[in-house]
């Protein structure tokens, strides 16, 4: 199974980018008025810049008491592990689980074509095995 497949079985396909400018107290508004828990950091909407969690301001809220003040482009990851659309769901998530991260973007090329979390991963993981159990059931009580 391939993350392209993941893709097109997400409700919400298009990628929420944040400017590395914004605040942070934009950042939280938008991680909660979209009801996710990392977002691109994108000069233009369409580069990747950057990527930037829930976990990217907890660690610096601990850390530093004044990261609310801050800009998106303090606190972001700027080294971010991509993925490719043709890459395999499992090598995806062996790659999430080993780099501890719960969200990786998809590029095509240069070009930003979606962002998955290991949710939606196991997910299709699970729709995937459950598929595969009701398969065998059904040839089993079919002989």
């Amino acid at each position: 199974m391939r993350i392209t497949e993941v893709l097109k079985a997400k409700q919400l396909r298009d990628v929420v980018t944040i400017s590395p400018d914004a605040g942070v107290r934009e950042l939280i508004a938008t991680l909660a008025q979209h009801n996710i828990g990392a977002l691109i950091v994108s000069a233009d909407g369409t580069s990747l810049d950057g990527i930037v969690s829930e976990r990217d301001v907890v660690r610096r809220l601990h850390s530093d008491g004044t990261v609310i003040d801050n800009t998106v482009g303090a606190i972001m990851t700027e080294v971010v592990k991509t993925c490719a659309p043709d890459d395999q769901l499992d090598d995806v998530m062996k790659a999430m689980t080993e780099g501890r991260f719960r969200h990786i973007p998809v590029c095509d090329g240069d070009r930003l074509v979606g962002i998955v979390s290991i949710g939606d991963l196991v997910k299709h993981k699970i729709d995937e095995l459950q598929f595969e159990r009701d398969q065998l059931d059904n040839y089993v009580h079919r002989v």
